[in-house]
């Protein structure tokens, strides 16, 4: 069995796969996939916090730490990180494999500074190209929204980072009195009747819109592209997307799948 960890700033998806002796490469990122698990990032839990909340994953499923054989981490938070590494230290026999340097990938990362890109962007990189091969977009809405490019030949080429949905609508409803926080959900018609439909139309048609741009930017640089959608508010944008072309809620997961095999 092999845990997958995706530590983002806000939320951290935890997967489950069966590791059956079959390589990953060209799978669906489903496939094999026996569980999955989102809760809140918290960057001061320990190591034994960590552990505690794994354990009580796996055991929905009968299993415990010594039927695991790898876990795969990709973190954009280095407590968390750490934390992982301490839990692998005193609970498992193996290291955690961590996307950062030194740690093979397959994908040659074309940025200034290589170390500056986000583990869940390799990742996400690094999937997409293996179900679509490329040249390819990936728009990943979590605490950031992000849109980043494949290459023909499987090069991460960099990509842009904009304010997330929910942190946009925090910092709207923090900073206009006269507005309150409101269901994430699309609103009748673009043409809100009420505040609230106004804030969902602004946000849902606003953040569809702003990938759909980006994109269109990118694939004037490179010529027409794949788009892929991923993260947690995905499902809730890629509807009202023209450019969103699939949706892969475990793209993120499958890469991390990906590395743990060439670390192998």
């Amino acid at each position: 069995m092999l845990l997958t960890v995706d530590a983002g700033n806000t939320q951290t998806v935890v997967g489950l796969y069966e590791l059956d002796g079959v390589s990953a490469s060209g799978r669906r990122p489903e496939d094999g996939l026996l569980n999955h698990w989102r809760i809140s990032t918290a960057a001061e839990r320990t190591s034994d916090e960590v552990a505690v909340l794994l354990q009580g994953f796996l055991a929905l499923r009968r299993l415990q730490f010594s039927d695991i054989d790898g876990i795969a981490v990709s973190s954009g938070v280095p407590k968390i990180t750490a934390a992982l590494r301490d839990l692998a230290d005193q609970y498992l026999d193996f290291e955690p494999i961590v996307i950062e340097p030194g740690v093979r990938t397959g994908i040659r990362i074309d940025y200034d500074n290589p170390k500056e890109v986000g583990a869940d962007r390799i990742a996400n990189a690094i999937a997409a190209f293996d179900l679509y091969g490329g040249p390819t977009i990936v728009a990943d809405f979590g605490t950031a929204t992000t849109c980043d490019a494949v290459s023909e030949n499987g090069e991460y080429l960099g990509g842009a980072i904009a304010p997330g949905v929910e942190i946009s609508m925090d910092a709207l409803v923090g900073k206009a009195a006269a507005l309150r926080a409101v269901e994430l959900r699309a609103p009748r018609n673009v043409l809100g009747k009420s505040t609230v439909e106004s804030i969902q139309s602004g946000a849902v048609y606003g953040f569809a819109s702003q990938v759909d741009g980006l994109c269109d930017r990118i694939i004037a640089e490179l010529g027409e592209c794949t788009v892929i959608s991923t993260g947690g508010l995905a499902d809730l944008i890629t509807p009202f997307s023209s450019r969103i072309q699939h949706t892969e809620p475990w793209l993120t997961l499958h890469g991390l799948r990906l590395v743990y095999e060439k670390n192998q």
